[in-house]
């Protein structure tokens, strides 16, 4: 091939070499703005949900677990943020940490503590697991009596023509006997036991109206002898409340 076809063809494979190197970058480019792009819609979307309850007392434990150290209220209000929780919620989520025996709360003088160590979480929490595995191991021994005790009451029970007979006579036993309850309730007025009990509340009731009436006799004595002058209003009184000259002790 002649030396200039050589280089005419070098010259062409540059051209082409350096344009495809153009269009490389500028996918690059394209590729890297698209990702930022993403990114911060990402951060944006995050920052515009906002934290979760359970993201707000894991953000506020890592203020107790980084500087191991006590806080008032207030000095976690102006932490909290720092952290992304607002101040007006970190005493929400102090309190519920502190319910669930993560952060530890104690009244110094006239102040309010609050701390929690790494150390102290690990403790509580194995606490918690040892309840749990003692409560499972009575679950799973409860369950093993009541298996034993099931299996036990089927012994003599087991289907039968003769059970299945006492079965239906049961039934109709039973329906028998809501029948004759129910026709014996329609009778109760006239129950011996409930007529008693008739004649003593009404022996009580007739016994307080007469001590009622006798502490109304004593008030009005009582109110003639101190007021004289306001006898006229007295009697208007006594008739607005039902007091009249013809109230009298029940026979």
């Amino acid at each position: 091939m002649p030396k200039r076809e050589i280089l005419v063809l070098q010259r062409n494979v540059t051209k082409k070499l350096e344009s495809d190197l153009q269009s490389s970058k500028k996918w690059h480019i394209e590729l890297l703005e698209q990702c930022e792009s993403l990114k911060k819609g990402r951060e944006d979307s995050s920052k515009k949900r906002g934290l979760s309850l359970e993201e707000k007392r894991e953000k506020m434990l890592e203020i107790f677990y980084d500087s191991q150290d006590f806080y008032l209220l207030k000095e976690l209000e102006k932490l909290g943020p720092r952290k992304g929780v607002i101040s007006q919620s970190v005493k929400d989520v102090v309190q519920s940490l502190v319910d669930d025996d993560l952060v530890s709360k104690d009244k110094i003088g006239t102040s309010v503590y609050f701390w929690s160590l790494p150390s102290c979480a690990g403790n509580q929490l194995r606490n918690v697991m040892k309840k749990l595995e003692s409560e499972l191991q009575s679950c799973k021994k409860r369950h093993l009596e009541l298996v034993e005790q099931c299996e036990s009451l089927k012994k003599g029970r087991e289907d039968s023509d003769a059970r299945e007979e006492a079965l239906i006579e049961l039934k109709a036993i039973e329906q028998k006997y809501h029948s004759l309850k129910a026709e014996l309730g329609q009778f109760a007025d006239n129950d011996p036991a409930t007529f008693e009990a008739m004649k003593e509340a009404t022996k009580v009731a007739h016994d307080a109206a007469n001590r009622w009436t006798d502490n109304i006799f004593t008030m009005r004595q009582w109110c003639s002898k101190n007021f004289p002058q306001a006898k006229e209003q007295l009697e208007h009184l006594y008739n607005e409340v039902g007091i009249t000259e013809d109230l009298d002790y029940l026979e």
